[in-house]
């Protein structure tokens, strides 16, 4: 198939929290592909967003947007109710990898490690959650949105006389809400690319951040971690994270790419606590430099994507 004779349009913006991070991994998709020779045009979820795709004879869309309403299934039923191919994973793998409650609880039927967490009830007493909480999980423990990527809204709660209080705040921010042990380990994330049986784990990258841990500050500050590739792990530790990952891709149905994040514990057990199935793609970003340690260019990279649509 010939992609350079179809209209893409490259979806990017939307209405999230990580607005601003798809805005930069779009426009960066966006000029790689004009500039191998393909009709790539940007495009927002504006309200007339299907108007529009129909106005422009759009073929495909390439989805460069993250967290809700674009990372969560949301726009891939749209799009496939209206007969668009769009690129990675279809309506459920993006339902289940963004809900990380829903992941969770796949992999622990899979015996795929992941850390051992406490779903917060906002309509039930929150005193006797945390106290119930406190009692299962030993501080310091990690307060996350069910439903968010980047890192927002996520907290490491190092003073139990502050839980109740940092739980009650990510309520009002974020309504769906759970509590998280925290592994100490070092923080490592793989790449996934790849169709059906066809899987290729990328190298696995360190992150070695400068913030008290891998947040959205250092994720996106320049000079704010510090990447290690490939990470720092004995070779049979490093093979079984990369196994791990590709575990964790299939279990969701995950499609076309994905990166998933891991805690390998100091012995040396690899514990998934999330799997992004648009990860960015800006020029600090993971999955890209992951792909370029393994020769492949961002060019081959954004094509090999493009290609997940068909």
């Amino acid at each position: 198939m010939n992609l350079k004779k179809k209209k893409i349009a490259v979806l990017m913006g939307g209405r999230s929290g990580e607005r601003e991070v798809s805005l930069r991994s779009g426009s960066r998709v966006l000029e790689s592909l004009r500039k191998q020779g393909y009709d790539a045009a940007p495009f927002d979820t504006d309200p007339d967003l299907l108007d529009k795709l129909k106005k422009k004879k759009i073929d495909v869309v390439f989805i460069m947007l993250h967290g809700r309403y674009g990372e969560d299934g949301v726009i891939q039923g749209l799009l496939e109710m209206n007969g668009y191919p769009y690129t990675g994973s279809k309506v459920l793998a993006s339902a289940l990898g963004m809900n990380k409650i829903a992941s969770k609880r796949i992999w622990q039927a899979l015996s795929i490690p992941t850390p051992k967490y406490f779903k917060i009830d906002a309509t039930d007493n929150i005193p006797k959650q945390v106290d119930l909480i406190s009692r299962r999980f030993p501080v310091p423990v990690v307060v996350k949105p069910v439903s968010e990527g980047s890192s927002l809204g996520v907290n490491i709660v190092r003073d139990v006389n502050l839980l109740e209080s940092v739980v009650r705040g990510t309520i009002k921010d974020f309504s769906d809400v759970f509590v998280e042990e925290f592994v100490p380990g070092r923080e490592v994330t793989v790449g996934i690319l790849g169709r059906n049986s066809d899987l290729q784990a990328l190298p696995v990258l360190e992150l070695v951040s400068k913030t008290d841990f891998y947040d959205y500050q250092a994720k996106y500050t320049a000079g704010m971690t510090d990447f290690i590739l490939p990470a720092r792990l004995p070779k049979p530790v490093y093979e079984n994270v990369q196994k791990t990952a590709l575990d964790a891709h299939r279990s969701i149905g995950a499609y076309g790419f994905s990166r998933v994040d891991i805690i390998v514990s100091k012995d040396h057990v690899p514990y998934v606590h999330d799997i992004n199935t648009i990860p960015g793609m800006t020029e600090r970003s993971d999955l890209p430099a992951e792909a370029a340690h393994a020769g492949i260019s961002f060019d081959d990279l954004v094509v090999r994507i493009l290609e997940s649509a068909f």
